[in-house]
């Protein structure tokens, strides 16, 4: 029995649902039919200017699986897995949107936040080290402070 299944009301905001799972009961020693699972949306930094204009730049297709993506790492954070991301060092992720155009933006967990550092468009089948390079000079900047 699914009592509410709010999604999203308020951006960056706490919201609930209740699902019919099975979970130990303390007072009855059983199992009770509902369990309250509470989801918390992680905030979205951009590192810079650079990056939004980078995003303005692309084509109108293409800026909107950005932003779709982009929403997706909002709502799941660090549970969002392939083909959508990539760890590429122990802090430093790829976010990957497919397409005509194979756009790659690199960013960074912090806490409760996630930093978008980097974006370029993919045009060989490895990420040049002149990329990586630029993301982690930023994650440097970005702990430094």
């Amino acid at each position: 029995m699914k009592i509410m299944n709010a999604r999203r009301p308020v951006k960056n905001a706490f919201y609930f649902s209740v699902f019919p799972v099975k979970s130990p009961s303390a007072t009855t020693g059983g199992w009770s039919k509902n369990c309250l699972t509470l989801f918390l949306n992680m905030v979205i930094r951009i590192f810079d200017a650079s990056l939004e204009k980078f995003i303005k730049s692309l084509q109108k297709p293409i800026i909107a699986k950005v932003l779709r993506t982009i929403d997706l790492l909002e709502e799941f954070g660090q549970k969002l897995g392939p083909p959508h991301t990539k760890k590429i060092s122990a802090n430093l992720f790829e976010l990957r949107i497919p397409g005509k155009q194979e756009v790659r933006i690199f960013y960074y967990f912090h806490k409760s936040q996630i930093f978008l550092l980097h974006g370029f468009v993919k045009k060989s089948q490895k990420i040049p080290q002149r990329e990586i390079k630029i993301a982690l000079q930023k994650l440097k900047l970005l702990d430094s402070i």
